[in-house]
């Protein structure tokens, strides 16, 4: 993923859930993903998938037992 598509997949999901402070990062050696934040805290990865020359972003966020009940 670009510069230009993380800041405007980045700005989508601010608005989407009201969160100034969920930020992405690429990654270094990944070009396709990138990885997405709360503050400092890492939530989950975003993957871009192109089919067929249409365009998607898929958010992958697990969600452990400790982080629910802590």
């Amino acid at each position: 993923m670009d510069k230009q598509e993380i800041t405007k997949v980045q700005a989508y999901l601010r608005r989407k859930f009201n969160l100034p402070t969920i930020r992405i990062e690429a990654r270094p050696r990944k070009k396709d993903s990138a990885e997405v934040f709360i503050g400092d805290e890492f939530i989950g990865v975003l993957f871009r998938d192109d089919e067929d020359g249409e365009v998607s972003w898929n958010f992958q966020m697990a969600i452990l037992e400790m982080d629910i009940d802590g």
